[in-house]
């Protein structure tokens, strides 16, 4: 089985449009398997929470902004043939599931069925704070919003029954060209994150 190696690109508003797509295009050209981009909507001078992977605890290299990841995608799906885009991660539990199922299938439509759901529950408890979101329970409701996603992209009329999120039956098109939806992936280093697999949500289906 060959190796599948992936880039890392973390694009703020320090990087033109046009050296985003020039970059995008060198990486695939020389065959690498996936372009991965990172999602924090808001970040601090100061902040309490520890980065787990630098030795100081600080997130190194990001002075300013960071491009939304499922803008940055689509707009590397328009200037790519062939390699896969990643969310690395996306902040799964900071987020309405439902616009995140929409984002996901429309840019797994728009790249032909090239993205690669990247998905963790945060580190950084400041950010959650300025969303409004809550900090605790942040597993359970990654499981959860996956289970309303899963819903969401394979059922034509979608419901969820969970112990934080109801999702009433609804539908949503389009679905995502890849089936029964986009690879997902989990990314971290705490407990909770390394046993997510194995504790996905399964949907409740209410009657329709």
């Amino acid at each position: 089985m060959p190796i599948e190696l992936g880039i890392f690109c973390g694009f703020s508003e320090h990087t033109p449009p046009d050296l985003i797509a020039a970059r995008a295009q060198a990486i695939e050209e020389r065959g690498f398997h996936n372009i991965w981009v990172p999602e924090h909507v808001v970040l601090f001078e100061q902040y309490a929470s520890r980065y787990p992977y630098s030795e100081n605890g600080r997130l190194p290299g990001f002075s300013g902004g960071i491009i939304e990841p499922f803008t940055a995608l689509a707009f590397i799906a328009a200037h790519t043939r062939s390699i896969r885009l990643g969310a690395s991660i996306c902040l799964v539990p900071q987020r309405n599931p439902v616009y995140t199922a929409k984002q996901v299938a429309d840019v797994d439509f728009l790249s032909g069925g090239r993205f690669d759901f990247g998905v963790g529950i945060g580190w950084l408890k400041e950010e959650f704070a300025e969303l409004q979101m809550p900090w605790e329970q942040r597993a359970l409701r990654v499981r959860e919003h996956l289970a309303v996603m899963r819903s969401l992209w394979c059922d034509d009329v979608s419901s969820f029954d969970g112990e934080l999120y109801t999702l009433t039956p609804c539908m949503q098109n389009s679905k995502p060209i890849q089936s029964p939806h986009p690879p997902i992936y989990f990314g971290g280093e705490s407990d909770a994150a390394l046993l997510m697999p194995k504790r996905l949500a399964r949907p409740r289906t209410k009657a329709h």
